[in-house]
């Protein structure tokens, strides 16, 4: 696959961020809504794998699949842009601004939940023949899903909430390195390839995602899961959005550009004393 150096690569995150802070509002929204609603399918595709198989690693391996298409179709995750967006500001871009930055990541929260909370409702007709028959094994499963992680972290109090939180950190640290992965190659295969490896190991390792938790968790609510709307933004969604907020930008955005873009000054030759 054709390769780009790291120089490279990092440099086209930054021109990504910047043209995202640019975007109109009709496009910021349509391709964050995409990217929601085949994120959500992903997640069903996955969960439904695992129902059938009884195989966890069956549906991790298969979940990526999601995620290669919405970004080979130039749609937007906040995860992504979580990490993308604050590089053009930093590098100062020209018109970047702080207020920019805060009105991309809330279009694009507000299109993600929409394509999510979409294609939730559509699963859920399918898992009930549009409410007229009890969940079946699937929805049956994300009901419980939705239980576990969040009335199952409220359980631990504090502790539950530090865990939540650092799921959140691991998730987009590695969500974003598959968000990188897509400018590292320039062609399709490689790009694939690249961004497959860290999406699989997040999905499953049980990591929180914030677009993904948009699906499941009103998914359960809707499938009569034992937990509340409160339960949802205060023990999983609002930590999740934090901690994938702090995993993207610090382990990925910050690393890549201060020593890829910020290099330190290179050591010189140390001088051998005389004999």
């Amino acid at each position: 696959m054709a390769y780009l150096q790291p120089s490279e690569f990092v440099t086209k995150m930054i021109d990504a961020g910047e043209s995202k802070v640019f975007m109109s509002t009709k496009d910021t929204l349509i391709r964050s809504f995409m990217a929601g609603a085949i994120l959500a399918l992903a997640a069903a595709f996955a969960i439904s794998i695992n129902v059938n198989t009884g195989q966890p690693l069956a549906g991790a391996v298969l979940f990526p699949v999601g995620f290669c298409l919405l970004y080979l179709l130039g749609f937007d995750l906040l995860t992504g842009v979580f990490m993308l967006t604050p590089l053009a500001l930093i590098d100062k871009r020209p018109g970047v601004t702080l207020g920019g930055i805060f009105r991309n990541w809330g279009l694009v929260f507000v299109g993600n939940f929409g394509g999510a909370f979409t294609v939730a409702v559509f699963m859920v007709i399918t898992f009930t023949y549009g409410w007229s028959v009890e969940p079946n094994a699937i929805g049956q499963k994300i009901g419980l899903i939705g239980e576990g992680r969040t009335v199952g972290y409220a359980e631990h109090g504090a502790a539950g909430m530090l865990t939540l939180f650092i799921r959140g950190v691991l998730c987009n640290w590695m969500v974003s390195t598959g968000v990188v992965a897509a400018f590292i190659s320039t062609q399709v295969s490689g790009k694939v390839i690249v961004m497959w490896m860290p999406i699989m190991l997040f999905f499953y390792m049980g990591f929180e995602h914030s677009v993904v938790n948009m699906f499941l968790f009103p998914s359960g609510l809707l499938l009569g899961g034992e937990f509340t709307i409160m339960d949802y933004l205060i023990w999983n969604e609002i930590p999740t959005v934090l901690g994938n907020l702090v995993g993207g930008l610090t382990f990925v955005g910050l690393t890549l550009y201060s020593t890829h873009i910020k290099t330190g000054a290179k050591r010189g030759i140390a001088t051998i004393p005389a004999e």
